[in-house]
């Protein structure tokens, strides 16, 4: 399933060094051209826009798979960002706003979403957007036929239909609170009606053009002279370069890469003090789940899931995986970000290896041992290696077997392991981590977690139009997964991000809370 890798075994002393000494390759690229736009003069010389310069370059590890209907990386997501557009968007508040579409209404029954898009919208190859082209992306995306994961993000739609060209109603089946999120969702771009071939053909109405896309390599992309919003992108061109994180950190570092998003936050921090460049960080809904599959022995026995949360010292791992910069996590995908919903007094046990040896033992299993399997990126290998340590202590070994993420990801491969960590991007609304992961028919039910209780509980969540019952009805989810989930969740993670200051972003420098949908329409050369 997955190629092995040797397990590792790290020092607090020599992870910290981590921050200070400089690991992986240097890129070998040069820079490529600067290209300059001459600045555009009306009849009366007035100056319109400012001339388009620069290439801004960023670095992200390679994509694999760039049809919208399964793109789920953060650079599979930010080459979709860059070429396509959203109905709606999401800011870092949470906040929806207007893209392609300018406005919207919403029913009094909360069951019609009726969306006004832009006029005038035009595909790269000349094409009027029209809401046709939204319908066939939207009905792409939940067509069976298809067989995209966000099936069931739209599983309850009656029909979207279109009163005329720059119209669109979405109807649903039932009352659904947060739908105006699945709208944002990152797969949820506007594609041209009838276009198939994604991972050759990039026609979108986004603020780039792919010039060139060399796989394993880098997209190079060129501004979209006909961008609906006037004036963007403000750069020339961009370029995506496809690195592992240390080498696009020496890049950065070198003057050959503009911004990085992704990077363990050890590296992060060692950067924060660099004069050349800007940083940024805040809180997110994104986490690292630790799961056990619940479908077969030794994770269908309630006394081992309990067993494995009380050897679990979850601030430990908060401090050593992200030094401080993460929120506190209790084995439920809701956490300070969802603050409405978060119940900071959910029941964990106690930590207390001891008692967790003596319950593994009455369980039958005096001596478990465990392949835990790992993509290797962000912090997660660090996590992997604090469980290793804490479970030993209750007497379980882990053999830590890392994988490159793209492998991990690929053909759904982590779907099937025992024992994985799996880390979840931010998402605007904690439903939607429920209803994919943790119902019963959920597309990525990696645990395989099969409770009815549970199940009405996410169902009652997501349709509830009485605040008060879905807020009830999250804390109760979070009860459970505490009590006997098969979930450790000891941290939400930060967005954290470092760019050149070579370059301005309007409104300042600022990352969204799935990294890949920052937009890098308005960024310019200082």
């Amino acid at each position: 399933m997955f190629m092995r890798d040797s397990s590792r075994k790290i020092s607090r002393r020599r992870f910290l060094s981590l921050t200070a000494a400089a690991t992986g390759a240097a890129l070998l690229y040069k820079a490529s051209p600067t290209f300059a736009q001459a600045p555009i003069i009306s009849p009366h010389g007035l100056r319109l826009q400012t001339a388009r310069t620069g290439i801004i370059r960023v670095g992200w590890e390679s994509v694999k798979r760039l049809d919208p209907a399964f793109a789920s990386s953060d650079s599979e997501i930010s080459f979709l960002t860059a070429v396509y557009d959203y109905l709606v968007d999401v800011t870092t508040t949470d906040a929806v706003t207007p893209r392609l579409a300018q406005s919207w209404q919403i029913s009094d029954d909360g069951r019609q979403y009726t969306f006004n898009l832009v006029p005038n919208v035009k595909f790269h190859d000349g094409k009027a957007l029209t809401a046709e082209d939204v319908i066939y992306s939207f009905d792409r995306l939940r067509d069976p036929a298809v067989g995209s994961p966000k099936v069931s993000l739209f599983d309850n739609l009656e029909s979207i239909t279109a009163p005329d060209d720059l119209t669109v109603v979405f109807t649903l089946k039932t009352t659904e609170p947060d739908f105006i999120y699945s709208i944002t969702d990152n797969s949820a771009v506007i594609v041209r009606a009838g276009s198939g071939n994604f991972d050759t053909e990039f026609i979108g109405t986004g603020p780039f053009k792919v010039e060139r896309y060399i796989p394993e390599d880098r997209t190079i992309f060129v501004a979209n002279e006909d961008y609906w919003q006037s004036g963007l992108p403000y750069a020339a061109g961009m370029e995506h370069r496809y690195v592992d994180s240390n080498a696009a950190i020496e890049a950065l570092r070198g003057g050959e890469l503009d911004v990085v998003l992704r990077m363990p936050n050890a590296r992060f921090v060692a950067l924060q003090n660099d004069p050349n460049l800007q940083t940024v960080t805040f809180g997110t809904s994104g986490h690292d789940a630790l799961r056990l599959r619940m479908d077969s022995p030794p994770g269908s026995d309630p006394r081992v899931r309990k067993a494995l949360k009380m050897a679990t010292n979850r601030a430990e791992i908060n401090a050593f995986a992200q030094l401080g910069l993460g929120s506190e996590g209790r084995d439920a995908p809701i956490g300070e970000f969802f603050a409405e919903y978060f119940d900071p007094q959910s029941p964990l046990p106690p930590y207390d290896p001891d008692g967790a040896r003596a319950l593994l033992a009455e369980a039958g299993y005096p001596d478990l041992t465990f392949d835990l399997f790992v993509p290797n990126s962000g912090n997660r290998p660090d996590f992997a290696v604090v469980i290793k340590d804490q479970w030993a202590k209750a007497g379980v070994t882990v053999n830590i077997n890392l994988v490159d993420e793209a492998t991990y990801y690929g053909d759904d491969g982590w779907l099937e392991v025992q024992l994985g960590i799996t880390g979840w991007g931010a998402r605007p609304s904690p439903q939607q981590y429920l209803d994919f992961s943790l119902k019963s028919d959920g597309k990525w039910n990696e645990s395989r977690i099969a409770d009815p209780e549970l199940d009405a509980l996410i169902v009652t969540a997501g349709t509830s139009i009485d605040r008060a019952e879905r807020i009830a009805a999250y804390k109760a989810i979070q009860r459970k997964l505490a009590e006997d989930g098969p979930l450790v969740i000891p941290y939400f993670f930060p967005t954290v991000g470092v760019a050149r200051k070579a370059w301005e972003f309007e409104g300042g420098f600022a990352v969204q809370a799935f990294p890949g949908r920052t937009n890098f329409s308005r960024a310019r050369q200082a």
